[in-house]
């Protein structure tokens, strides 16, 4: 279970966040209107409580981990921030030459330079994707030590672990796209809640870890058809770009690469917390 800090409250002033799709808010927004994502509404959450709060957004869809560290770290430490949030790892589990002790040692070393530096530092812990989509179930154990390797690594360096693999709800349909892979907009809104309530920010509490109303379950057939259209519309193309060696990320540049105010909110989630 997450829990939230025993220390004295800090208020920050720079913010700066790395990591990959999830972080750079696929799901949340698109492309034309311009993707919002948990880093960005985590930002307004924090400028609550300092308006001069400046933020910066370094991740890039379709980065592994050991591409994080080489592209965004170094940029991360010149901003000088006195927050950072680093989330990678999960393409790094979907692929087949997969390498723990490698992905681990990326994000320690992440931790460890950032921490260094004098920045408080914040990851998750990924809830069970097979959960989320059945025919990803071989990968369970893959998700699950790559969990226990990053508490291990943030315990080592003073990292905060903002862990919501232990609620339901984070499993919930209703908070993922229909990829599977990326939160929606209300699942973008509960990671912003959790960090938040993880870092005793004014306002925040544990509704974020409160279950949806009950959602009819799918009949077998229909299960069944979910899961094929799924394959066919989201794994098959993923498996054709990973034989062509080409990522969702190819010719994309970091979306906020400098430290900026933050501004109005983007468009909310109709209703807090609501079912989707």
């Amino acid at each position: 279970m997450p829990e939230t800090e025993h220390r004295e409250r800090r208020v920050f002033e720079r913010y700066v966040a790395l990591g990959d799709s999830q972080t750079e808010g696929v799901g949340d927004g698109d492309d034309v209107t311009g993707l919002r994502g948990w880093a960005d509404r985590l930002a307004e959450l924090l400028a609550v409580a300092n308006p001069r709060l400046q933020y910066a957004n370094l991740a890039v869809r379709g980065r592994v981990a050991h591409q994080v560290r080489s592209e965004q770290l170094e940029p991360a430490l010149a901003l000088r921030p006195d927050l950072v949030t680093v989330v990678a790892g999960v393409n790094d589990i979907l692929r087949p030459r997969y390498d723990a002790v490698e992905v681990a040692g990326e994000l320690e070393a992440m931790f460890a330079a950032l921490t260094a530096s004098g920045a408080h530092v914040v990851t998750l812990a990924f809830p069970d994707l097979s959960k989320i989509a059945p025919m990803a179930r071989p990968l369970a154990p893959r998700l699950t030590d790559l969990n226990a390797r990053v508490r291990a690594a943030a315990s080592r360096h003073g990292v905060t672990v903002v862990d919501t693999g232990g609620y339901a709800v984070t499993t919930d349909p209703r908070l993922w796209t229909v990829d599977r892979l990326h939160a929606g907009p209300l699942g973008h809104e509960r990671i912003a809640a959790a960090v938040a309530h993880t870092l005793c920010l004014p306002g925040s509490d544990d509704a974020w870890s409160h279950p949806l109303p009950p959602l009819s379950a799918p009949g077998a057939v229909q299960a069944l058809t979910a899961e094929l259209r799924w394959a066919a519309g989201f794994l098959g193309p993923w498996i054709g770009r990973r034989l062509r060696g080409r990522s969702s990320g190819d010719g994309r540049s970091a979306k906020r690469p400098q430290l900026l105010p933050v501004g109005p909110p983007g468009p909310q989630v109709p209703g807090e917390f609501d079912a989707r």
